[in-house]
């Protein structure tokens, strides 16, 4: 079984960032021309970076060196703060644990990703929002061949998101969700997870996976 979890807002306190030629730490938002003013340079991840090719494709090569991490990026499961990310790979390996991240896409659990700020939720500053029909290149590490079950869990501003970046997956998919109404998710079978709580419920849902399958 693979899990796919959405990305989180709250970073660790110690997550680092990638750099410009001079040194100095890019911060990743949505609309970096309404970000509030910063001592960092602020910057989408398909942008061109000071290297001649998007700040993306610089991320992907960071990933491929054989060497060590000078920047000290942390792997995607570790980025987070909230515990149940690690869990989640504790419990299914970073192999089958992916995050589905507003910046970067469908990402493998040990891919190294930099600090950001970009979120589908309606909530977030308007800088930090990323529309649903902006155009990102995505990255989708997901095996288009696999035929593992797939469940996801996350609010309803990330389903169609995953429904995109997986319409051309043809294992088994799961969504589960929290509302009155079911959401659209073409592809996909729904599951309702009930609990009273309903800010970052999906939290909730993670662990009772986590203790569901032993």
């Amino acid at each position: 079984m693979i899990v796919v979890i959405q990305c989180a807002a709250t970073k660790r306190l110690n997550a680092k960032r990638l750099r410009t030629l001079d040194g100095r730490e890019v911060q990743f938002v949505a609309d970096p021309n309404s970000a509030p003013p910063s001592d960092f340079p602020y910057a989408q991840p398909d942008d061109a970076s000071d290297r001649g090719h998007s700040w993306r494709q610089l991320l992907g090569e960071y990933n491929q060196r054989d060497t060590d991490n000078p920047l000290g990026l942390s792997r995607a499961l570790e980025l987070y703060k909230n515990p149940v990310y690690g869990a989640l790979g504790a419990k299914f390996g970073l192999e089958r644990t992916y995050i589905l991240s507003a910046g970067w896409g469908l990402i493998a659990g040990s891919f190294l990703l930099p600090n950001y700020d970009i979120t589908f939720s309606q909530n977030a500053d308007q800088y930090k929002r990323r529309g649903h029909k902006a155009l990102y290149k995505d990255f989708c590490m997901l095996p288009i061949t696999t035929s593992e079950p797939i469940i996801f869990v996350g609010g309803k501003d990330y389903i169609p998101f995953f429904v995109r970046l997986t319409s051309s997956i043809n294992a088994p998919k799961t969504v589960f969700f929290n509302s009155r109404i079911p959401p659209e998710a073409p592809g996909c079978s729904l599951k309702q997870f009930e609990t009273s709580t309903r800010t970052n419920w999906h939290y909730a849902c993670a662990r009772a996976l986590i203790s569901e399958y032993r």
